[in-house]
């Protein structure tokens, strides 16, 4: 199925990844929001599970391994053309993770790869849209759980 101008809804998963007080962005290489920064992810393969795509992706994109630590987000991602067709429709779940193994390093479809603070996130342009919004409530539900990153 083309993810562009698709029949159906593709499941796609991202990663907010804490480490330090800082989570990992990564610039994206590709269509839909090329050169935008986002968190890395990206679409789920048949027989994946949402875990392990989202294992896969963070890896493929940036030479972490993460470990995951719960799922905190399912939104939508609509983009219309010039004549109000949809041209990318995702749905997404997005989990928070931590970092396990490997050296940061910008692979696959992400041109850039770096740790921000989350006082530096709104600094960070261009950014997809609601990225900023989702992983702020990601870091406050650390919080409230008392869980540490």
């Amino acid at each position: 199925m083309s993810r562009e101008y698709p029949l159906r809804p593709i499941v796609g998963v991202g990663a907010i990844v804490f480490s330090g007080g800082k989570v990992l962005m990564a610039r994206r290489g590709n269509s839909p929001g090329l050169g935008n920064w986002s968190v890395p992810g990206g679409a789920l393969k048949l027989g994946e599970t949402l875990e392990d795509a989202c294992k896969r992706e963070v890896f493929e994109e940036t030479n972490l391994t993460v470990e995951v630590v719960s799922r905190c987000a399912v939104l939508d991602r609509i983009t219309r053309d010039d004549w109000d067709r949809v041209q990318y429709h995702y749905v997404l779940v997005d989990f928070v993770c931590r970092p396990a193994g490997g050296t940061l390093q910008a692979r696959s479809d992400a041109t850039e790869a770096r740790w921000v603070s989350l006082e530096d996130l709104d600094g960070l342009k261009p950014m997809t849209r609601g990225t900023a919004r989702v992983i702020l409530d990601a870091a406050e539900d650390m919080r409230v759980r008392n869980i540490s990153f």
